[in-house]
């Protein structure tokens, strides 16, 4: 594909929609057409009015002047028989490249227009023809009076299409790196019906779809020409019952439909929106007939691999909502949330969830596109911003932080992905980003093995510095050095699968834990006060004890030396009794946030407290897992205490109700309550262990897992006092099964059962 052929509109329209337009002439002989298209902004292609691109939001979200991907389309179907005149439309939205974006709402980070690049191929049976992209092509008005990622659509079929002019150059877009599709395209999956039309205290018109989800409503209506749909989205009704938006902050969200007398079928095309209710703002005077009204469900198109019950309905409705939510956030990059003025794809939250999302979905290839995404962001020096594609690059008065745990996911996700697809090139790709930020955390101050310098968001939303902080109370410090051990870990991992020569990196390592222990540990255990950090000043004032982010002894902090094993095998017994005595002192509830959360479960489990781990999983107050699906949650919240016990609201500032983060807890539910774990001299599951932890407070479970080297499946149930035992393991592959009474064997591919 030729960079030189974008072009845009002569005239600029705003949020407006523009509709780029080719006449051809095909001859009775074609064998073959493919369209190959791009753009800054998003596109939709149709020839004769037939829908010629896959899925919607095309080409996707990258950093567009560094990597901008195409996407090529066989269209053989509709030409086929089709001799003459034909016509090739291109309409294109604002998307991510134009329209206001991040929570800064910066507008045009790529460009001063939409664009379009696009090639038409026709192969006959003597010759081909290329039509592209040129000054030659029409643009023409659209009904898509305005679209937006966070404002929604409008959408006016009164509207009609002029003509603008010719199309012109674009000299910016020519720039952009061109890229093949990498990534998975963004399609419809789940078709939700309302449960539900509520009148609320206020008199509002409410649909309930019974689902928190990202997507958008489809109707299907006749009305008289010029009445309005108008509706808005929300999350959550607040606790009088009422349409809640205030947590969306500057994003709209407004969908807006002008009826032109015919039966019509609308739905957005450059816009999705995160949601479980809509609002009824305005509606024709027609019955609102439910069987005409669904919600759509949007998402990479990635496919389901995981599978999880048990005899527990809170715990399959958490796994349920880690599910929904993993979809609803999996929308081409790994976002955040997908309802406010935000939508980005965060490091940190990526990496504490992508052990999880390789159990639930094979997410290979959706996340090859995102670490490309990563790999040509990250500056020369090895920073990995917390945000990528990184769209505050132009803005250095707001840019997104550096920060331990948050850059790691440089070094997690390619390993992580590597032990569950046993793919080396995933390794291959992307060593020199993991060594690079190594390396970065090496040089950055004085201390030449452990990173004491700069900010970090910490122990993110923690509840141990008090109910309504930002940042938890363990040292920053202790973390972003824990981390730095443990990046390094991995980085020497990867280097030696691929052969290279890690000894440098060993003896790094060894220099970092032996610091890390002179610095933050003594007799074994973590100090109790460290060397005051300071907290960046936009969390200042959300932090209640701003002196509790220099402890040392937090469950965190004994989670982190625990499960990088910043410890000696003679230290364990006593840092998990610590561990234990900590969350008895928290009231017998887990107090870590974002980098504590995804291994607590684990350093239990793994160090003789099975119980104590049940314990937390089980527990429904605040803070726990079940306490938000207790309240009704059904995807995964931001906010331990998103709603609290009185129903007021965490923040209207930071609270979203589809944040995937905490359901990382759902790779113990495979990997410790089914038992099901790759081993690390067997990647991609030729060889794992099957060694469930049952408690009967589960009742049972019925685990499967389709892996690259077959279906695992891992079921157990009690009678009376007794546990039965059904392993499925498939033809190629070796596990070890290792059950509570102590019993190991090796097996190879076949059915097995065993009581205990």
């Amino acid at each position: 594909m030729n960079s030189k052929n974008f072009i845009k509109s002569p005239v600029d329209l705003g949020a407006a929609s523009v509709i780029f337009t080719k006449k051809f002439n095909v001859k009775n002989d074609l064998k073959k057409a493919t369209l190959t298209v791009t753009a800054v902004g998003v596109y939709e292609a149709a020839i004769n009015g037939e829908k010629a691109s896959i899925g919607m939001l095309n080409p996707g979200y990258t950093s567009y002047h560094k990597r901008l991907q195409y996407q090529t389309f066989d269209v053989t179907s509709i030409l086929a028989g089709k001799e003459g005149e034909q016509k090739l439309e291109i309409t294109t939205g604002l998307g991510w490249a134009i329209g206001s974006f991040t929570y800064q709402m910066y507008e045009k980070l790529y460009g001063d227009n939409m664009a379009v690049n696009a090639e038409l191929t026709l192969v006959y049976a003597n010759e081909n023809e290329t039509i592209v992209t040129d000054e030659a092509w029409e643009v023409y008005t659209s009904k898509t009076e305005m679209s937006g990622i966070y404002d929604g659509e409008t959408v006016n079929m009164l509207h009609e299409s002029k003509l603008l002019g010719n199309a012109v150059k674009d000299t910016v877009a020519e720039k952009y790196p061109l890229i093949e599709q990498e990534g998975e395209y963004i399609t419809e999956h789940e078709r939700l019906a309302p449960i539900a039309l509520i009148t609320t205290p206020k008199g509002e018109r409410v649909i309930d779809f019974g689902q928190n989800m990202t997507g958008f409503v489809e109707f299907k209506i006749k009305a008289k020409a010029g009445e309005k749909i108008v509706i808005s989205h929300a999350e959550v009704l607040d606790s009088d019952g009422n349409f809640y938006t205030e947590n969306y902050r500057k994003a709209k969200n407004i969908m807006t439909y002008i009826c032109d007398g015919n039966e019509n079928l609308f739905k957005p095309r450059f816009s999705f929106q995160g949601f479980r209710y809509i609002r009824i703002d305005e509606y024709p005077n027609v019955e609102i007939n439910f069987n005409n009204i669904r919600a759509v469900a949007v998402h990479s198109d990635i496919e389901r691999t995981g599978r999880f019950s048990c005899g527990n309905e809170k715990i399959n409705q958490l796994y349920h909502n880690t599910i929904w939510g993993q979809k609803g956030n999996y929308l081409d990059v790994p976002t955040d949330c997908p309802q406010r003025d935000e939508r980005l794809g965060w490091t940190g939250d990526a990496q504490v969830f992508c052990r999880t999302a390789a159990l639930n979905f094979n997410v290979l290839k959706f996340f090859k596109k995102w670490l490309g995404d990563l790999r040509a962001d990250q500056e020369p020096n090895g920073v990995i911003w917390g945000v990528h594609p990184n769209s505050f690059f132009d803005h250095p008065e707001t840019p997104t932080r550096i920060s331990a745990a948050w850059g790691d996911a440089s070094t997690i996700i390619p390993w992580e992905l590597y032990r569950a697809y046993g793919d080396k090139s995933i390794l291959e790709e992307n060593f020199e980003m993991m060594k690079k930020w190594v390396e970065y955390m090496h040089s950055t101050g004085d201390e030449e093995y452990l990173w004491l310098t700069g900010f970090h968001y910490g122990d993110w939303l923690a509840m141990d510095a008090g109910e309504d902080s930002y940042v938890g109370a363990t040292s920053n410090d202790l973390i972003a050095s824990a981390f730095f051990a443990y990046s390094t870990d991995l980085l020497i991992r990867a280097g030696e699968v691929l052969g290279k020569d890690m000894s440098h990196y060993r003896e790094l390592y060894k220099n970092i834990v032996k610091r890390f222990r002179e610095y933050f540990m003594e007799n074994g255990m973590p100090k109790e006060e460290l060397p005051f950090t300071e907290v960046n000043p936009p969390y200042r004032k959300s932090i209640k004890v701003i002196d509790t982010v220099r402890k040392g002894v937090t469950q965190t902090a004994i989670v982190l030396i625990l499960h990088f094993n910043l410890c000696t095998d003679e230290e364990r017994p006593a840092l998990a009794d610590k561990l234990v005595e900590l969350i008895h002192e928290f009231g017998d509830l887990m107090a870590t946030g974002f980098v504590g959360t995804p291994y607590l479960l684990h350093a239990l489990s793994d160090n003789g407290k099975t119980d104590m781990a049940y314990h937390l999983l089980l527990e429904e107050r605040n803070p726990s897992w079940l306490y938000s699906v207790t309240h009704g949650a059904t995807t995964i919240w931001e906010h331990w205490n998103g709603i609290k016990e009185d129903g007021s609201f965490w923040s209207t500032a930071m609270n979203s109700f589809n944040h995937y983060a905490y359901g990382s807890v759902c790779d113990w539910l495979y990997g410790v309550a089914a038992g099901i774990t790759v081993s690390e001299d067997g990647v991609g599951y030729k060889k794992f262990t099957l060694a469930p932890k049952p408690s009967k407070k589960l009742g049972h479970v019925n685990c499967a897992l389709e892996t690259v080297s077959g279906r695992i499946e891992s079921r157990w149930y009690y009678k009376g006092e007794q546990v039965f035992f059904e392993f499925t393991v498939p033809q190629g592959t070796e596990a070890l099964i290792t059950l509570p009474n102590g019993y190991t064997e090796t097996v190879c591919g076949g059915t097995y059962y065993y009581t205990v």
